[in-house]
């Protein structure tokens, strides 16, 4: 993730535009102090106030903020490792892409077993009251993927609908982004449906957060290469639907299954790679959080507002 948000005090006197296409417009992250070192941040604010990131590492690394703006290590979910998960890690402690919620009185974290290049993968559910470093309880696989099929299952991410009927996107690389219907009750899949919602024919796509905002579900989705340094190529695009299961268009209106998607923001200036991206809605704003990389490799956390233009696309300032 990067540097971070932009000072309130200063949003509030300066008048925001909608930024035209290219790198040069996008706006450099918000400041964040402390610790800073991320990848694939989820993060949820928490009832009792203040800020809960979790992100890949060994055995799903925490931070907390009180203003989100500073930031500092809080340990891991599974501070004694995560066995479980072995057969999919190649006996590595490394969880990855892990996904935040609050509901029903506790915390929820998807997270993900695989190795790299691998659809060899799962997603697992683990549950926690209060979200602090060895308090989750692991509840088991959630879905799994096999050489065999066309799909990864890593980069989990929950929503819930209009409806109150839980989903749960998730996808890279091969046939693309799915979400398939989660039982509200135990988070687990409530039928064997798995629904196709964005591709790049094979190509480079991962990292799906849904968000409801107005009329539409907007689907966030990372294109391009991540995990490369200041040389990652990652970038974050859109699209957007009246139903969580689809279709999702592009401002253009060209289909996420046929590879559409409007840029929110790529790499610009010292900002390498944005992408693996959460949004959730502060009192302030709606807040894009992602992970960029530094001109030295580092991987950093990244945080931007979010409004919409007046079409209803997101931008980031």
């Amino acid at each position: 993730m990067a540097r971070a948000l932009l000072v309130v005090a200063v949003l509030a006197t300066t008048a925001l535009t909608v930024p035209t296409a290219g790198a040069a417009a996008y706006p450099g992250p918000g400041v964040v102090t402390g610790d800073t070192g991320v990848h694939d941040p989820a993060v949820v604010k928490r009832p009792t106030g203040g800020y809960l990131i979790a992100h890949t590492g060994d055995g799903i690394s925490l931070k907390t903020s009180t203003d989100r703006t500073a930031f500092r290590n809080a340990g891991a979910a599974f501070p004694g490792g995560a066995p479980w998960t072995t057969a999919y890690t190649g006996g590595s402690r490394s969880l990855w892409a892990p996904d935040l919620a609050h509901r029903n009185g506790q915390y929820w974290l998807y997270y993900s077993a695989s190795t790299f290049g691998s659809n060899r993968s799962a997603i697992f559910l683990a549950t926690s009251p209060s979200g602090n470093s060895g308090t989750w309880t692991d509840r088991g696989l959630v879905i799994e993927s096999r050489t065999s099929d066309d799909f990864n299952a890593i980069d989990p991410n929950l929503v819930v609908d209009d409806q109150g009927r839980w989903w749960l996107s998730f996808g890279s690389f091969w046939s693309g982004i799915k979400v398939v219907a989660l039982d509200a009750g135990t988070g687990k899949r409530s039928d064997s449906t798995i629904r196709s919602i964005a591709g790049r024919g094979g190509g480079a796509i991962e990292a799906p957060f849904i968000v409801k905002s107005g009329s539409y579900y907007y689907l966030y989705v990372s294109f391009d290469l991540c995990c490369r340094g200041a040389a990652s190529t990652y970038r974050v695009v859109v699209g957007r639907s009246t139903s969580v299961t689809g279709p999702y268009r592009d401002r253009n209106g060209v289909a996420m299954t046929s590879g559409g998607g409007t840029e929110v923001v790529a790499s610009h200036g010292n900002v390498h790679g944005p992408g693996h991206q959460a949004v959730f809605t502060d009192t302030d704003s709606d807040v894009l959080v992602y992970h960029y990389y530094a001109d030295n490799g580092t991987p950093l956390l990244g945080i931007n507002l979010l409004a919409l233009d007046a079409a209803g696309w997101p931008y980031i300032h």
